[in-house]
């Protein structure tokens, strides 16, 4: 799965009739409820589906190639004694060589579970990679505060403050020190709410180094040992056979 797909290029011939490469990416996006593994593949492939090009042909194939091989692969659920919710988030600067728009993913956990993730493309370009992360942490700090609501409807009540966990400490610091709010008056207002989570309590938001985030996977492509072991981590693993 490393560099699934790739920018368009202007040598790349467009697709005669693209409904079989739309009609399969829709049918990867079904896949993805179970392998979230697929996340940045699928997002990157989606992206050009209005006109898609010979070279995307080919990563999409690819990406077939990847899923017929791990056929046996599946998200593992296990039983939680206490609905404890955390969460990582990570973002690619500037990622994508077509509009220097920055990829930003997020996991979040239930327990040991893995019950939440994107992959996606941010919709303004950042002009720093803290800023980037920064819009990364919303987005993720938003579907905490939506998993934490369903819980409670559910009559399930969380113990302990939910954690972010990002690996730019730039963004950590920006999420509890105003003093950087001049250095940012250009992000959207939006995004400054989860600072006042932070600020009241509700959402914590602590440094992991790059080697431990496992939201990397959503942002980027990766080497084939370091994707194989954030796969993991996500809990991705063989499924045991049915009876």
């Amino acid at each position: 799965m490393t560099n699934t797909t790739a920018n368009t290029t202007e040598d790349s011939p467009p697709l005669d009739d693209p409904t079989i490469y739309r009609q399969m990416v829709g049918s990867l996006m079904y896949l993805l409820m179970t392998r979230p593994d697929l996340s940045f593949a699928v997002n990157r492939l989606c992206q050009f589906m209005h006109s898609p090009t010979q070279d995307h042909w080919a990563a999409l194939k690819r990406v077939m190639r990847y899923v017929n091989g791990t056929l046996q692969l599946g998200l593992r659920l296990t039983i939680s004694s206490s609905p404890v919710v955390h969460a990582f988030s990570d973002s690619d600067w500037a990622g994508c060589s077509l509009d220097r728009k920055s990829t930003a993913g997020y996991a979040v956990f239930l327990g040991p579970n893995l019950v939440s993730w994107t992959s996606r493309k941010q919709r303004t370009v950042a002009r720093s990679s803290t800023e980037a992360e920064y819009k990364a942490l919303a987005d993720v700090a938003a579907e905490v505060v939506w998993v934490q609501s369903l819980l409670l409807d559910l009559g399930l009540h969380c113990a302990t403050t939910p954690v972010l966990w990002c690996d730019n400490l730039g963004a950590t610091y920006l999420c509890s020190n105003p003093v950087f709010h001049a250095r940012t008056k250009h992000v959207e207002v939006d995004y400054h709410f989860v600072r006042d989570k932070v600020s009241t309590g509700a959402l914590k938001v602590n440094f992991v180094s790059t080697h431990d985030q496992l939201a990397d996977i959503f942002t980027k492509s990766l080497a084939t040992a370091r994707f194989d072991a954030l796969r993991f981590k996500l809990g991705v693993v063989p499924c045991p056979p049915s009876a």
